[in-house]
């Protein structure tokens, strides 16, 4: 029977292997998967998304195909470690940091060797880096929770548009659904060009993208692309808030501890 899983040469003087993905998280659990098979230590791999590799002269990469059994098999051990580390590996990879495929197979090879209480060793470097990303995904999170804002168009679909510092979308749609169970919207990041969509007939959140020809028509909700009720609240929002607004008391400073100035784009009041 042909093994499934080729073995792999390295070269035993470099004895660095480089392994590519598709930059997609069940992509990068199928490399963890592979890189375990082969007992690659964190020193030993390389692991880059095939998008962002450049030839090297000594290194002859190796293409991991995306299989959901071997994401399924290494989520299962990280839940087995502890109920909270499949999430916590999920938002550091979603921070999109360049070393992120590193940083996270060291701590998951760590996991597995010594358990769930190694995320607390602040003196490995490498850890502590990922609890600063978990931690910082977290806030803007939050802050999607927060600042999120929906704006009526005439076909009744209420679309916001964001651009967070971190790929987070993956993470809003429960607080969104529970939210507005009863309306059709669309959370649409004009970062990296993809959308989350809510189906109220179906009751179904979906990953949505548009052709690269209208992501230009996208970075900005016109008025000609409102519902009239929708400019009508508006102008009401923006009334009543220069009405309560007292300039003798205003602290900015303190404004924008809670309010940062890149939120303020999507703010009507602002």
């Amino acid at each position: 029977m042909k093994n499934k899983y080729p073995r792999i040469l390295r070269s035993k003087s470099l004895n660095l292997q480089t392994l590519l993905y598709d930059a997609t998280y069940p992509g990068f659990l199928s490399v963890v998967f592979e890189a375990y098979r082969l007992k690659l230590s964190a020193a030993e791999v390389t692991i880059v998304p095939e998008d962002r590799y450049a030839e090297q002269l000594f290194s002859t990469p190796l293409q991991i195909d995306t299989e959901q059994e071997r994401h399924d098999r290494i989520e299962a051990g990280l839940r087995k470690a502890g109920k909270g580390l499949p999430d916590f590996i999920r938002r550091v990879f979603h921070s999109e940091h360049e070393r992120r495929e590193g940083i996270l197979y060291h701590l998951i090879r760590r996991i597995f060797s010594e358990g769930a209480t190694v995320t607390d060793d602040l003196t490995d470097d490498h850890i502590l880096l990922c609890k600063q990303l978990n931690n910082k995904m977290g806030r803007e999170i939050h802050r999607m929770h927060a600042f999120v804002r929906f704006q009526q168009t005439p076909d009744n679909l209420y679309a916001a548009l964001v651009n967070p510092d971190f790929n987070v979308l993956p993470f809003l749609a429960e607080h969104f659904e529970a939210r507005y169970p009863a309306q059709n919207w669309l959370i649409y990041d004009t970062k990296r060009h993809y959308g989350l969509h809510y189906d109220e007939a179906t009751e179904r959140t979906s990953y949505i993208t548009f052709a690269e020809q209208q992501h230009g028509r996208l970075r900005q909700l016109s008025e000609s692309m409102l519902a009239d009720v929708e400019t009508d609240y508006q102008q009401l929002w923006k009334s009543y808030f220069e009405a309560v607004d007292i300039p003798e008391r205003r602290n900015l400073k303190l404004h924008l501890q809670h309010v940062p100035r890149r939120y303020w784009k999507y703010l009507i009041e602002k």
